[in-house]
């Protein structure tokens, strides 16, 4: 079982990077998923209203992009958040076929209980870190992720 390490486990174990990310990424996962389920969110919907909120109006094939999630489950997480008058789905103006999607007022105001959420939780995740070393542990991650194109650094 990968993301259990205790007093048993081996040097040679403990030191291997992709079994710490990885035991790592199941607790943020756990940690992050849960905190945001136990307020009727999921992690895409806080995905796509803050990349609304920072990067303005987009179609659903440009929210893809932007965020990484799917286009086939983009619909379903634009319906949640339509449903609960978060975004906003209109014509685009020069292309009918598709629409652009805008985070409405309602959208904001959830946005910023998120946001505090998310920062709690991740204070929480990494609570054994001081400021420092967690700004170091982000940009060596943006780092790895974006020389596996994961986003741009």
């Amino acid at each position: 079982m990968i993301g259990v390490m205790d007093d048993d486990t081996v040097d040679r174990l403990r030191r291997v990077p992709s079994r710490l990310l990885a035991m790592a990424n199941g607790h943020a996962d756990r940690l992050v998923g849960g905190g945001l389920s136990g307020v009727g969110a999921h992690r895409w919907h806080f995905a796509v209203l803050a990349t609304l909120a920072d990067g303005g109006p987009a179609s659903q094939a440009e929210l893809s992009r932007r965020t990484g999630i799917y286009r086939s489950d983009m619909v379903a997480v634009l319906n949640e958040l339509e449903q609960h008058g978060y975004v906003r789905r209109a014509p685009d103006p020069d292309d009918r076929r598709r629409n652009v999607i805008s985070v409405t007022g309602a959208g904001e105001r959830r946005l910023r209980e998120l946001d505090a959420l998310v920062t709690a939780l991740q204070d929480e995740l990494l609570a054994p870190l001081s400021k420092a070393e967690r700004e170091r542990l982000v940009d060596l991650l943006a780092r790895l992720v974006s020389h596996h194109g994961g986003m741009p650094a």
